[in-house]
């Protein structure tokens, strides 16, 4: 997914995009009211930072039917993928602010990538949150040949396998799973482990299942239909309660680990600048799209909880995990092209 050599040529392009969109935007704050009064009156254009088939091309098609309906208007998936999800935020910083382009964006690249790619200039934190369109607890995998079941246990197993210790699998150098992993050996006392990057979650799963590496963190949609088939055993999970689909597998707080509560989330953001009554009628529509029994079952079926909720809770949310993510990458020196 990362592409180490992308963000620094990106962000220059990006800076010069970006003050040339605010400087419009600030040139005719009349005429983005009144079209904002007006919105929408044609498609609306919903950038997917990644290729087709991953969890946010899932959330951005599962959601843009309803989305458009509530709208009165179509709303079109455009997949912008590269750089680890950088070249669709960017797509949508440099986009005219009025509603007619908008990024499903996930934790990864809106609050990992600015501490992990070298020379990233473009900033994530400037998008204009709009809503929660789903989150995901992760589990923690473990290959069913690890004999631990307890925290303390996997310690112990891991100090005695030699070397570096037992290997563990990522979607990516500097991926929401390596970061994971990274704060789970920080919060479990630094047991002995190597990290091996792959090129997204399904060639880590292949290898996984194959007995290549021990222990894996990834979303519960991920991991699912893997930890169901008995090829992998769920050892913890990341959310504030166990998840319904998998009632047997503890939460971290329950096996011991402290401030060890997150999601891989997805929201729905626009460009900077975008006007609040944009904003709140792209929230209500969100929110009333994500009520649609069909969509519910759909996305709590792939082990995800549905989103919703305010704009502000998404901002906050982001500012958080940008927060909290920046202090892991710092602490371990992860970086996207290790």
């Amino acid at each position: 997914m990362s592409n180490p050599t992308t963000p620094g040529s990106l962000g220059r392009r990006a800076a010069l995009g970006t003050v040339a969109a605010a400087a419009a935007g600030l040139a005719a704050p009349g005429i983005l009211r009144a079209q904002g009064q007006q919105y929408p009156t044609r498609p609306v254009n919903m950038v997917v930072g990644f290729p087709p088939g991953g969890q946010t091309d899932f959330a951005a098609r599962i959601v843009a039917p309803g989305l458009g309906q509530a709208l009165g208007q179509t709303v079109v998936v455009d997949n912008k993928g590269g750089a680890g999800g950088n070249l669709g935020t960017d797509a949508v910083l440099r986009a005219r602010p009025d509603g007619y382009t908008l990024l499903a964006g996930n934790a990864n690249p809106l609050t990992i990538n600015p501490h992990t790619f070298q020379n990233m200039t473009i900033d994530p934190l400037k998008l204009t949150p709009i809503g929660m369109m789903l989150q995901s607890s992760l589990i923690l995998c473990l290959h069913p040949s690890v004999p631990a079941k307890t925290v303390p246990e996997f310690v112990e197993w891991a100090k005695k396998q030699g070397r570096g210790g037992p290997d563990y699998g990522s979607a990516s150098a500097g991926s929401l799973s390596h970061v994971a992993m990274e704060m789970f050996r920080n919060r479990a006392g630094n047991p002995p482990m190597e990290h091996v990057p792959y090129r997204g979650s399904g060639p880590a799963m292949q290898d996984f299942i194959a007995g290549r590496f021990s222990a894996m963190f990834d979303g519960a949609s991920v991991v699912a239909p893997f930890v169901k088939a008995g090829q992998l055993r769920g050892f913890l999970s990341t959310g504030e309660k166990r998840i319904p689909a998998f009632p047997d597998i503890p939460t971290a707080a329950e096996m011991g680990l402290r401030d060890f509560v997150f999601t891989a989330w997805i929201g729905l953001f626009g460009p900077p600048g975008l006007p609040p009554e944009i904003v709140q009628k792209l929230n209500a529509s969100l929110n009333q799209a994500l009520q649609d029994e069909t969509v519910r079952k759909r996305i709590t079926d792939q082990g995800d909880e549905p989103g919703g909720g305010t704009a502000e809770a998404l901002g906050e949310t982001m500012r958080r995990d940008h927060a909290r993510w920046g202090e892991v990458v710092k602490a371990n020196n992860i970086r996207a092209d290790s």
